[in-house]
């Protein structure tokens, strides 16, 4: 038998009663100026970007355990729950999950050390009809682990670009029971500089539509509404 260690990406290295590690304040990349919000919301809506540039820095266990309590708690109709997500983190297992991934997205998630697939339930646990809000409760639980990822100085970013049809096999998961959704990637900011160029150029935070565009009072407007229609 082999005396060497396998090589995991997941560091052992804290106790299970540690806290997870956060960068410090001069890590986390600020605010970028060009996120400015109309109304007070707290600064972490705008601080998280979908970031390509991971450092393959091993995350602690415990962080990734911070982030699935995070997803735990999102709500749901019903409270039936209806998320899954299975994980990739020790390098062979990795390694077999970029398999899954669509090549525009293997180029720079490879280097991420921990991967996620979510899939939501399709039917209700007891009553076997359709879950018509498993979607949208499982994006509540994957935004749940984004913001929490946030606050340990993590980057994600969620990718639609899998092959949704080879992850049931691959994942073990029962594609009568559940829809594969996206996959996630995630770890501690990296150099864009480590991306290719043309990726290098998009790692910037993206705006946002302004309000009008999506909130209407009473009555949906086909039109641009004005300001006073919307509020």
């Amino acid at each position: 038998m082999s005396n060497v260690a396998p090589d995991l990406t997941l560091s052992s290295a804290l106790p299970s009663e540690a806290a997870p590690a956060a960068l410090s304040s001069d890590e986390i990349s600020p605010v970028a100026p060009e996120r400015v919000a109309d109304e007070a919301i707290d600064p972490a809506f705008l601080s998280r970007s979908s970031r390509r540039a991971i450092s393959p820095r091993p995350l602690p266990f415990e962080a990734v355990r911070t982030l699935f309590e995070a997803a735990r708690w999102a709500p749901s109709a019903g409270n039936v729950q209806p998320w899954l997500f299975i994980y990739a983190a020790d390098r062979p297992t990795r390694t077999r999950a970029h398999r899954l991934l669509k090549e525009q997205n293997r180029r720079w998630a490879e280097r991420a050390p921990l991967l996620v697939f979510v899939f939501a339930r399709r039917n209700h646990p007891e009553t076997g009809l359709p879950l018509r809000t498993a979607a949208f409760d499982t994006g509540a639980a994957w935004f749940a682990l984004a913001l929490q990822a946030q606050q340990l100085g993590l980057v994600t970013r969620a990718m639609g670009g899998v092959h949704h049809e080879q992850t049931y096999a691959a994942l073990g998961v029962p594609e009568s029971e559940f829809e594969s959704m996206v996959a996630i990637a995630i770890g501690y900011p990296g150099d864009p500089l480590d991306l290719p160029p043309d990726l290098a150029a998009k790692e910037l935070p993206t705006p946002r539509k302004r309000q009008h565009h999506f909130v209407f009072n009473g009555r949906y407007i086909e039109r641009e509404p004005t300001p006073a229609e919307t509020f």
